[in-house]
Formats: structure tokens, C-alpha cells, sequence
């Protein structure tokens, strides 16, 4: 990659010049403000002008005299302003980068940076008690999309759902469903205190009944409510496995917590933290020492009941996942798992694991914002809006782009109005027409019986058409980058940036025209942008469509 190269060569022209190791990654490389500045700038002169005591313009002069660059790549190296250096890229390269995306098609914008690493990427996790809301999309569309990227990138990469299965919340399912089956059959019921009084719950308690209502009837109460929480539990899960497959959201496995409680998992990750010393004993309850690791306090594991905690399976879990073989653990949660990040890598650490090889990607909150107020309740239930309710509204495409458009870490307002657009006002429609304009393009090429040939692609010389060269070709390193930093949101921002610098060539010049050998070279240009879009979008879970 372009920049790779350039940050490379600085980095190493300063240590032979001025005597000092700078890590290229920590090299700054931006795009000029203003055209004739070149393509790509850097500020490295100004940074080290303060340490050095030295004038920013001489060390930018120093550095590019002694530059060694291939003028295959760069044609042209000029310092500017107070000390900024100044690239441009050779025409010859840009031409030989667009054969080279033209051939990849389909694989281009990935690449083996991951050499096959294991990866684990566990994100939605969301308790089988229910159906899945507007809030709980974000994190199944940004986890979704960090494993795409990191596929792409190079990594051997595990989707997981942890299925929370087991404890108390299943418990009051199960109890609220019973209610339900009892107060439609006119027996004496008694709803349990915390439980889930959804409209969800009554129509599937009216399905149960409806199916199952006479075997049911003739089961001793134990026997009636183990299943009914049987039940309840696997149809919820069902539910929620249909929700996220027609999103396109799918997992390599999805894991049980009853499988954690039933292996003993549990039990032999805290005998080993008790080994090690890390647990103790406390009015009748065990606690894991995660002050020593950071935390505000030390967690409990057990309780004085003798059940276990979240917190106990979370560790349980932890060490399942090292011990299948994965090198970096991500977890895409909600925000408001903040405060167990702390206990989480210290739990790894007292294991013996790096607490670095766990990642957590935290999701601030969504809301749902139409003519300007924020919509709280489904208009269809009085509940809140759930996610296939607003698939139904908006499409899974409009919900993928919009949910990805954002910083994961910034609260994000999803405008309805907008998303109900069919204009190239709405950004995923923006896209998604420069991608069906393109396809329109070919075919029509193709209707006047122009057969595509080689192409000599140096015929392509206006600004506009060296421009968006230029864009394409800064797909593959917006990819790595958007993987390696775990923000899929630089993908749906590079995408509009493309469709606005692609729309702006289609206004300038006509793509078919009289001159045969010009026409070919700009069909070739358009084929590169729609493989670009097609892959982005793919990246993003996103349809490419060829006509709209």
C-alpha cells in the first residue's frame, strides 16, 4: 500500500540523516487541502522541529533530499509551507493499480495482513427472554461487520452468540409464560415478581396453549413449569435466531451456558483461581480478587446461596474460548458492560492469559427519531420498537448502512424519515444508485454492441478521471484500517465520499463515446468503481443492486 511505503521510506531516511527510530506507523500522511499540493502530505518536519530545536522548513528540505523514492510510484517529492512534505503519485502506477483491482474483482480490498490468526468474535449475547429490540441491532450489525473485516483481512475468524441460558432470568420466562397458560385457562396464578409482561408473551403463551394446551393440562405443576421453561426458553431462542437470519446475521456457533453449569467449566475455573490464590471466602460467599487487577472492588463468583454469578461464567467462559485455540478474544457488548471490562481482563490475567488479547467494543445507545421526537413505543404493540418491526419499515439494507454509519462509541440518532427515503438523500440509496448506475452504463455499452477489449488505460488524463482512480485505490488500505482499528463505520464513509467523486466524473464526461479506444478505457474505470461498491457494500452486509 501507497502509504505504507512512503511512511516506511521517511522513517527510514530520517534514522540515516538525523540519527532517531520513529515507528513509520506514527508517520501522519493526509491529503492536501488544496489541489497542486500533491496527493499526500506529511507534518513529520513540524513534529520533530520542537524536539530537535530546529527549523521545521530546513529538517522538511534535510528529509526530502535525502528521500530515495521509486519514480515509478512517486513522481514528484516538494517541501511546502512551514515544513510540510508534499507527494505526488506517478501516473504509470495509478494505471498498473487499476489493472491490478480490475483483475482481483471480487477479492480486492482483502488481503493476508491476519495470516490465519484465530479470532473470536462473540457479540448480540442477548438473553433468550425475548424478542430482539432497535437497541440490540447495533451490536449484531457492528459485530457482524468486524468479522467481515477481519475475514477479508486475513483472519481465521469465529462468530459466536452466548446463549445466557441458565439462572434466574430463564427461571421468571418460565414463570411469567406459566402465568400466562394459567390466567388463559382460569386456574389460580400469581405473576412472579421482576417478570416479563410483554404483549410478546401472551401471544406465545396463546400459541403454546393453542398447540400443546391438553398435554400440557395433564403435567404435576413441577412438571408443568420445567416445560413450560423448557419451552419457552428454546422458542424464544428460535425467535431470535429467525430475527437475526433475515438480517443477515448469522453465527459459526452459538453457545449454551447450561453446557458451561452441566461440563463442571464452572467449577474447575474457579478451583484454579483458588489455587492461585485469587479467591476467598466471605459471610458465606466466594469473591475474586479483581482490586489487584484494577477493578473498583473485588467481584463476587459465588454467592451465599451457592449459585454462581454472571460473573463466574463469564470466567468459565473466558478460559473455553483460550482453550479452543483462539488468540484474540473480541466482545461487541452494550455500554452498559462498562464496569465489567476491568474484572474481565482480570480474571484472563490471573489465569495466566495476556488481558490485552481481550477486546471489548461497547455500543452507546440508539435512538429512534421520526419528525424530529424520539419514538419509544411499536405502534403495533405499545412496547418498544422492536428490530424486525423496524426491518419491516425500513428494510434490512437502510438498517445495516444506517446502524454502521456511526462511531460505535457515539450515541446514535436513527432518522426514520430519512430512512424511509427512496432518493439518493438517504446514504445507503446514494450508494447503492452509483452502483446501479454503473451496471446500467455496461449494459448499455453492451446494447450498442460494443465488445469490451484491453484497454489502454493511460488515455484516462482529466482531473475527474485521475480522481476517482485515486479514490478506488484507496479501498484496500481503508479496509485494513477499518479492521485493524474494530470501526466499521470508515467503510460507509469512504463509500460516500466514492459515490459523490464517482457521480462527479459521470456529470463531466460520457462514458460511451465516438472515440472507441476512450470508450473502452472509461468502461474499464466504471467496471473498477462498481467491483469497489459491490465489495464495500458486501463488507457491510449490504446488497449491491443493478438496478433500482
Amino acid at each position: 500500500m501507497i502509504k505504507d511505503y512512503l511512511r516506511k521510506n521517511i522513517s527510514q531516511t530520517i534514522e540515516q540523516t538525523l540519527g532517531l527510530t520513529i515507528d513509520p506507523s506514527q508517520i501522519g500522511l493526509e491529503k492536501p487541502k488544496q489541489d497542486g499540493h500533491g496527493d499526500w502530505s506529511t507534518n513529520i518536519a513540524l513534529n520533530l522541529s520542537k524536539s530537535l530545536k530546529e527549523n521545521p522548513r530546513k529538517l522538511a528540505d534535510q528529509i526530502t533530499a535525502s528521500l530515495k523514492l521509486d519514480p515509478e510510484l512517486v513522481s514528484q517529492t516538494e517541501v511546502a509551507g512551514p515544513g510540510f512534505i508534499n507527494f505526488k503519485l506517478a501516473s504509470g502506477w495509478l494505471y498498473s493499480e487499476l489493472v491490478t483491482l480490475l483483475d482481483k474483482k471480487n477479492s480486492f480490498g482483502c488481503c493476508d495482513h491476519g495470516k490465519g490468526e484465530k479470532v473470536q468474535v462473540e457479540f448480540v449475547s442477548v438473553n433468550p427472554t425475548g424478542p430482539l429490540h432497535v437497541g440490540h441491532g447495533r451490536g449484531a450489525f457492528v459485530g457482524d461487520a468486524i468479522a467481515r473485516l477481519l475475514q477479508c483481512v486475513g483472519y481465521q475468524v469465529h462468530r459466536e452468540y452466548y446463549i445466557n441460558d441458565a439462572g434466574n432470568q430463564i427461571d421468571k420466562l418460565g414463570r411469567s409464560v406459566l402465568a400466562r397458560l394459567n390466567e388463559r385457562w382460569g386456574r389460580p396464578f400469581e405473576f412472579p415478581e421482576g417478570g416479563y409482561q410483554g404483549e410478546y408473551l401472551k401471544g406465545f403463551a396463546d400459541q403454546l396453549d393453542s398447540e400443546q394446551g391438553d398435554r400440557l393440562k395433564a403435567l404435576s405443576s413441577d412438571e408443568l413449569l420445567a416445560e413450560v421453561t423448557r419451552i419457552s426458553r428454546d422458542g424464544m431462542l428460535e425467535n431470535l435466531k429467525l430475527s437475526l437470519k433475515d438480517l443477515k446475521v448469522e453465527f459459526d456457533e452459538w453457545f449454551s451456558e447450561v453446557g458451561l453449569v452441566e461440563s463442571g467449566a464452572i467449577s474447575r475455573s474457579l478451583e484454579e483461581l483458588k489455587k492461585k490464590g485469587y479467591l476467598y471466602e466471605q459471610d458465606g460467599a466466594q469473591f475474586f480478587k479483581a482490586s489487584e487487577f484494577g477493578d473498583e472492588k473485588d467481584r463476587v463468583v459465588i454467592k451465599s446461596t451457592g449459585e454462581h454469578t454472571y460473573f463466574a461464567a463469564d470466567i468459565a467462559y473466558l478460559l473455553n474460548k483460550f482453550g479452543r485455540g483462539f488468540k484474540r478474544l473480541i466482545y461487541v457488548w452494550g455500554a452498559d458492560h462498562h464496569g465489567d471490562v476491568p474484572r474481565m481482563k482480570g480474571a484472563a490475567q490471573a489465569l495466566g492469559h495476556d488481558p490485552d488479547s481481550l477486546e471489548f467494543i461497547l455500543m452507546q445507545m440508539v435512538r429512534l427519531i421520526e419528525e424530529g421526537r424520539e419514538v419509544k413505543f411499536s405502534k403495533r404493540s405499545g412496547v418498544i420498537v422492536t428490530l424486525d418491526e423496524l426491518r419491516d419499515e425500513v428494510g434490512p439494507d437502510v438498517m445495516r448502512y444506517f446502524f454502521l454509519m456511526r462511531r460505535s462509541e457515539s450515541q446514535f440518532d436513527f432518522d426514520l424519515d430519512l430512512a424511509r427515503k427512496h432518493s439518493d438523500e438517504n446514504p445507503v440509496f446514494y450508494v447503492q444508485y452509483a452502483h446501479a448506475r454503473i451496471c446500467s452504463i455496461i449494459d448499455h455499452a453492451r446494447e450498442k454492441g460494443i465488445n469490451r477489449a484491453k484497454s489502454d488505460l493511460a488515455l484516462l488524463k482529466e482531473k475527474e478521471e485521475i480522481n476517482l482512480i485515486k479514490a478506488l485505490l484507496e479501498f484496500s488500505e481503508v479496509v485494513l484500517g477499518a479492521a485493524m482499528a474494530r470501526e466499521p463505520h470508515r467503510l460507509p464513509t469512504y463509500l460516500q465520499d466514492l459515490a459523490g467523486v464517482f457521480h462527479t466524473f459521470y456529470h463531466q464526461h460520457r462514458v460511451v463515446t465516438e472515440d472507441a479506444g476512450l470508450t473502452q478505457a472509461r468502461l474499464d474505470l466504471c467496471d473498477a468503481a462498481r467491483i469497489v461498491f459491490a465489495n464495500g457494500l458486501s463488507l457491510l452486509g449490504v446488497s449491491a443492486p443493478e438496478k433500482m
